[in-house]
């Protein structure tokens, strides 16, 4: 099974990227954590990235606040899938690190979740190494099996407790 990246410009971004870590354990998805920054250490994130896919890994989540260009940086180095995790850390409330994060130029795409939007990061990354690996795509469709279930009866509830 391939593995994920996530790199964080700064450990204060950990209590966002904690929830893709939860998801990631959650499906038993191995993976590597990292504190590389774009503007403080970009030698260590280009080295990430340029060997990212002989070291195993399928795709890399990128999260980072502010000017948030990590996941620019990593993708300019790569070409599996990035997916950033724009992060509300500024007095903008994340909308800088979310335009910084989206706005990429063509040839070097960065898919990009919501702000402070790591589970579905998470989501999206185990989906993309769902396309090759049978039994994990599996537990995506059961778990999203179970949370329409679990919709469909809050459904019920809530319309047998209002009908007239």
């Amino acid at each position: 099974m391939k593995k994920i990246g996530i790199i964080m410009g700064s450990d204060s971004d950990l209590p966002v990227v904690q929830k893709a870590i939860d998801v990631l354990d959650e499906y038993a998805v191995p993976y590597e954590v990292h504190v590389y920054s774009a503007h403080r250490t970009p030698e260590q994130s280009r080295e990430f990235s340029l060997n990212a896919r002989k070291n195993g890994f399928g795709a890399i989540i990128a999260a980072a606040g502010k000017a948030a260009h990590l996941a620019g940086a990593i993708a300019a180095n790569t070409t599996l899938p990035v997916i950033g995790i724009p992060v509300k850390a500024s007095t903008l409330d994340g909308l800088d690190a979310l335009l910084s994060t989206v706005q990429m130029p063509a040839g070097i795409p960065v898919a990009t979740v919501a702000i402070d939007g790591a589970a579905n990061a998470a989501l999206l990354a185990l989906q993309i190494i769902a396309v090759s690996d049978d039994e994990l795509a599996q537990k995506l469709d059961a778990s999203r099996e179970a949370a329409r279930a679990k919709v469909l009866a809050k459904d019920k509830e809530i319309s047998e407790r209002f009908a007239k």
